[in-house]
């Protein structure tokens, strides 16, 4: 069958910008589907131990509903470009966000592991074009000249819903019920559906009847969901010692190299892996990919930190994260409308340079930090959020043609998303580790004749404490400090990687004013 010319495509006229409310209702809506797309990702993780009780099931098999989801949308989010080729933009992202409150209000309704289990495996599949296509339909929404201040929005709802998520799903765990986590996506899909509809339907984009590559799709199907199984249930298992996740890593090397071989030579292939030869978007991709991956395996690991070993609350760890927001906010429509007249490599070196210093400040902590000390370094790190993403998104899409955006879109959100399931095991994984290595170090001192151990012992026996309570408090105390070494260490190591990271961007050509990033996004209707 022969390929359909892409002319047409390229040839279209875009529709023009929006403007006033119609502007500020489309942002809203396609916000609001983005952040409650994000939210779900983190928003289950601490509701899984009454999820599991309620439904009668041991925490290990609970730990599904997050894996369930994870796959599923590892799988769909590639499939975006072909999909919206297929079906038309505007067509696909109403229809993910439609289907996303069924599987939603499915999820709250499950009486069972086994059906909330599908539940959440059909939410995070219907989930996978809502991101890529959020940000191609809020790009051509705004004029050239305010592209960037679009993609500052978008970026805010990215970076900030994955720290709310733990918050408010164990608050609301705490006093209403888990199903409620999943029946607050009802009312705001619907409203970002219908108001989505209202304003982008007139401006759907050309649609192409491109056959299926199925052999492809099976084997990224293979690839990627064995890939992010093993991602998923790896630290769990104890990694390759187990021979679930040794195979799941063979099936995914396999699968996944199979998947490149085929779709270089396939004609009409279901993720085009021939963008990866434009410098800008393989360039802009990785280091958004490893910097995310940073980013999210450090935001998973504070929290852990604050409620296992300090003593805090899930609430108190929220309080913690939340002010992350507060210079995002302000400094993210400076850098969106500043972004066509500074070079954006400048801006994402400024947000590598801020990240390692908060990381940095991290790695002094002690287990006599108190709130406002902890705090400090959130605030700081909204600096490298404003700067992170909006610079990092021009720079994958400047070299991009305007009818491969969805495609470019989807691709290097695959590449982030999949980056922070990494990221996430590594770092669980390193700071254990690294505990046993601290608590092994630190025990060698504790010896019969150590004065320091002698002198504990006594206190915590004129405390009213037996031998036996003093020296499991002893132990207690131990863990601690190994744990919090441990997390010093992942704090500093990640701070190093980021500085590592700069030249990765300085890779990339600078985009033009005229087109650049921002531009060519743009134009992605």
């Amino acid at each position: 069958m022969s390929a359909p010319a892409p002319a047409p495509a390229i040839a279209a006229l875009p529709p023009p910008p929006l403007s006033g409310s119609a502007r500020a209702w489309g942002t809203l809506a396609l916000s609001a589907a983005t952040f409650m797309n994000v939210l779900d990702t983190s928003i289950a993780n601490v509701s899984l131990p009454a999820i599991a009780g309620d439904l009668g099931v041991s925490p290990t098999q609970g730990t599904w509903v997050i894996t369930s989801f994870a796959v599923a949308n590892a799988i769909a989010v590639p499939l975006t470009g072909w999909l919206s080729q297929r079906f038309g933009q505007v067509r696909l992202f109403v229809a993910s966000v439609t289907l996303f409150v069924i599987a939603s209000w499915l999820c709250g309704l499950a009486p069972n592991m086994a059906l909330l289990i599908a539940a959440r495996a059909l939410q995070g599949f219907v989930a996978g074009p809502m991101i890529p296509l959020s940000q191609a339909l809020l790009l051509s929404s705004y004029p050239r000249a305010l592209a960037g201040l679009a993609m500052a929005m978008w970026s805010m709802t990215t970076l900030v819903a994955p720290v709310l998520g733990p918050v408010l799903g164990g608050w609301i765990t705490d006093n209403i019920s888990w199903p409620w986590i999943f029946y607050i996506n009802v009312p705001v899909g619907i409203a970002s559906a219908l108001v989505t509809w209202a304003i982008f339907h007139r401006r759907e984009s050309q649609r192409q009847s491109l056959p299926i590559d199925a052999v492809g799709l099976a084997l990224m199907v293979i690839g990627v969901g064995s890939l992010q199984v093993m991602l998923d249930i790896g630290k769990e298992h104890d990694w390759f010692s187990s021979p679930l996740v040794t195979g799941c890593a063979i099936v995914a090397a396999i699968g996944l190299l199979a998947f490149w071989i085929w779709e270089r030579g396939e004609e009409h292939p279901v993720v085009d892996l021939s963008l990866f030869r434009i410098r800008n978007f393989w360039a802009g991709a990785l280091a958004t990919a490893v910097g995310y991956g940073l980013f999210f395996g450090n935001v998973v690991l504070l929290p852990l930190w604050l409620q296992q070993f300090m003593g805090y609350t899930a609430t108190q760890a929220g309080e913690i994260m939340a002010p992350v927001g507060l210079l995002a906010l302000i400094l993210s429509p400076i850098v969106g409308k500043s972004i066509g007249r500074v070079d954006p490599r400048r801006y994402a070196s400024i947000a590598f340079v801020v990240f390692a210093l908060v990381l940095w400040m991290r790695s002094l902590f002690s287990t006599q930090a108190d709130f406002t000390t902890i705090m400090i370094p959130t605030i700081v790190q909204g600096v490298s959020t404003a700067f992170f993403f909006i610079p990092l998104v021009t720079i994958t899409l400047s070299e991009i043609p305007p009818h491969r955006i969805p495609a470019a879109s989807g691709l290097s959100n695959f590449l982030r998303i999949t980056a922070g399931a990494i990221g996430t095991s590594v770092t669980t994984t390193l700071w254990e580790n690294r505990a046993s290595l601290h608590h092994a170090q630190l025990t060698e001192h504790l010896t019969a004749d150590s004065p320091a151990l002698a002198q504990t012992m006594q206190t915590l026996q004129a405390a009213g404490m037996t031998p036996a309570q003093a020296l499991a408090q002893v132990e207690r105390m131990t863990n601690q400090q190994a744990f919090m070494l441990a997390a010093n260490d992942i704090f500093w190591a990640s701070a190093l990687l980021f500085i590592a990271l700069i030249p990765l961007v300085w890779l990339a050509h600078r985009p033009t004013p005229v087109a650049g990033g921002a531009d060519a996004a743009a134009g992605a209707h």
